[in-house]
């Protein structure tokens, strides 16, 4: 998995679109101007070309419905096998929002405490050598500031360390997720199955989300796209593979699988306020990491498991993911009840996805001249 926050700060920089569904053939952008869904078709299956994506499949939302939904290319370039509505892809690290809003869940139950130290509930042998992880909170976890690296095996001795004091820093990492995700393991009684038919009972199920899992069933496997690098050569997924070590696991930062309907299902959940209550929603989209800072001035938020940032884009909550072979991009208003999502099985989708945002700002900025 990869965390790219400049491809997250470069979202703010743009005009947001917002679609309105006045017409069949026409999306409706935030400025009021028209935009072709041809047209927009059209740049799509030119920037896979040039960006060397073999499959995408992209949903936009309008007003909590959706809009467009399109799929271009092949979920397997061997076997020419095109990306259907059916076909299945990996989230990577939109995994996280989604997971956020199954955390809030359990402090809704009364289950977890926001600022409870996490090793009160359950302690964590492999980063027990060091006291201060006794002070990492569910908090600090959502909002990536433990002092955990992303992934340990990117650590030049391949063991989980805290690289600062808990709670004064922001650094990106999944094993943080992860030892949440054992909490809530533990919290259920249960197994990493177990823990998956929580998630579907608390999320997935109440939404209607019938292809979304952290831990695929052997249908979803099924309808999955194949994987590809930047040359569209194949990532042999069965014996070298990112999560080959974590078969069978609930991977909170990285494993979701799912397509672009069902998780405009949970989007337009989260933007409707039918997950959580109010009160969760306003903590969970509390400012509590500075990503960084703009030269105009604007700063970059992380949430509870949400980028998002100053005005005028203080109601736009987004994320991006990569896995190899697959990345993604969602963002969505919840003011607006508007967000778009896309899926790739490339290393290029986060990139695509800015393009979008580029391509829906040049057709404001000409329909404004014209």
């Amino acid at each position: 998995m990869k965390q790219n926050i400049r491809k997250l700060l470069l979202l703010v920089l743009l005009s947001i679109p917002l679609t309105n569904c006045h017409s069949q053939n026409k999306i409706r952008n935030l400025k009021g101007f028209d935009v072709s869904k041809d047209s927009i078709h059209i740049f799509l299956e030119s920037r896979m070309d040039s960006l060397n994506i073999p499959g995408l499949s992209i949903a936009i939302i309008n007003d909590s419905k959706v809009v467009y939904h399109q799929t271009f290319g092949y979920a397997n370039l061997e076997e020419k096998f095109p990306v259907t509505e059916r076909t299945i892809f990996e989230g990577a690290s939109l995994s996280k929002s989604v997971f956020a809003t199954f955390v809030m869940k359990f402090v809704e139950d009364g289950k977890l405490d926001l600022d409870k130290p996490l090793f009160e509930y359950l302690s964590y042998p492999d980063i027990e050598y060091d006291d201060r992880y006794k002070k990492i909170t569910a908090r600090m976890v959502l909002s990536h500031r433990t002092g955990f690296p992303n992934w340990r095996e990117n650590e030049e001795d391949k063991k989980l360390k805290i690289k600062f004091e808990p709670g004064t820093a922001y650094e990106y990492s999944g094993e943080a997720y992860q030892y949440l995700a054992l909490v809530l393991k533990h919290l259920e009684g249960t197994d990493w199955n177990g823990l998956e038919t929580a998630f579907q009972n608390k999320i997935a199920k109440p939404l209607g989300m019938k292809n979304t899992r952290f831990i695929p069933t052997l249908q979803l496997k099924e309808k999955k796209a194949e994987p590809y690098n930047n040359e569209k050569q194949w990532i042999d997924w069965k014996n070298n593979y990112w999560y080959k070590k974590d078969k069978g696991k609930f991977v909170s930062a990285s494993s979701i699988h799912t397509e672009p309907i069902d998780f405009s299902k949970w989007m337009i959940g989260v933007m409707n306020g039918e997950i959580l209550s109010e009160a969760s929603y306003k903590e969970m989209f509390k400012h509590h990491s500075t990503v960084s800072t703009l030269s105009s001035g604007i700063k970059i938020y992380y949430t509870l498991g949400f980028v998002t940032a100053d005005k005028p884009y203080e109601t736009s909550y987004f994320h991006g993911g990569s896995n190899d072979g697959f990345t993604c991009w969602y963002l969505m208003d919840t003011a607006k009840k508007w967000g778009y999502v896309l899926f790739t099985n490339s290393e290029n989708g986060e990139k695509l996805g800015n393009e979008v945002w580029d391509y829906f700002e040049k057709e404001y900025k000409q329909k404004k001249e014209d």
